[in-house]
């Protein structure tokens, strides 16, 4: 029986066409993947991921586990007195550029999954409206807005799509793939620096979900909506071309939850019967 092990990672994603892996592109799936390859000296393994990211989305909390053999596994440390999973950290850390680092390696239990065991997702979206609060630093997981936003608007208009709903609206369509979801939390508030920070929590997301929810709620931020107006668009559950979906370098994966140990199987097991096998 191989042994499953849980990967927690964090990336910059300027440089990455998104996670998962495409021929003649450079992906995180296939950077992490040669990796291993090199580390475990075997073929690239098989990832599975908790959040498939788009184009230059970064990750602070990314989590995947692949398989591996426990001969492999075992060996990891050679000579060493470290653990394998302390041998295999600090071996990638040796060969992995420096926008990916895998923060923990942990052996897991078979029924873990890191996509379908999740409990929910947490995202983050980042606005500059005032040019005293530009950072350079920063450019590249910050998006410049030139209009002035309401924060307070804008959380109340986000505060009202939570729930259990169906958000074709924000989504582009999959077949085969469900677009009911469980948005758990939508806020905004404006950080100390001046920057405007949303927090996006859901089970799970659909494609550009979190992006064009951002979308909807700007307009009510600007002025040119009201505040009901996000919620009337998800509400007639087709795309509002009015709604933008939002750049991309905004964005960054926070946190993927987890239940404890003895609940792993049966919440991988309801997300299936939820989302199906595209979902």
């Amino acid at each position: 029986m191989r042994v499953r092990i849980r990967l927690d990672l964090a990336y910059d994603g300027t440089g990455f066409s998104g996670w998962a892996a495409q021929p003649g592109l450079r992906t995180v799936e296939g950077v992490l993947s040669d990796g291993l390859a090199t580390v475990l000296r075997a073929a690239a393994p098989r990832l599975t991921v908790g959040g498939r990211t788009d184009a230059g989305v970064h990750a602070r909390g990314s989590v995947c586990h692949l398989d591996v053999d426990p001969g492999v596994w075992r060996a990891l440390p050679g000579r060493s007195d470290r653990t394998p999973a302390a041998a295999l950290l600090s071996r990638l850390l040796g060969v992995l550029p420096a926008d990916v680092v895998v923060r923990r390696a942990a052996e897991v239990p078979a029924a873990f999954d890191a996509r379908f065991s999740a409990l929910h997702r947490r995202y983050s979206y980042r606005l500059c409206d005032e040019v005293a609060a530009l950072d350079p630093l920063r450019r590249h997981d910050t998006v410049r807005h030139r209009r002035a936003l309401d924060v307070g608007a804008m959380d109340e208009a986000g505060s009202r799509l939570v729930g259990l709903r169906d958000f074709a609206a924000f989504c582009r369509p999959r077949e085969g793939a469900t677009t009911v979801r469980t948005l758990q939390h939508l806020s905004w508030r404006r950080a100390d620096d001046g920057v405007v920070v949303g927090t996006v929590v859901a089970d799970a997301f659909c494609h550009h979900m979190v992006r064009a929810l951002v979308g909807a709620v700007v307009p009510v931020g600007e002025g040119r909506r009201p505040v009901g107006w996000p919620l009337e668009v998800l509400e007639r559950g087709r795309r509002d071309p009015s709604v933008t979906v939002m750049p991309a370098h905004g964005l960054c994966l926070e946190e993927i939850a987890y239940p404890p140990e003895g609940e792993l199987a049966a919440r991988a097991e309801a997300a299936r019967a939820t989302r199906g096998p595209s979902g």
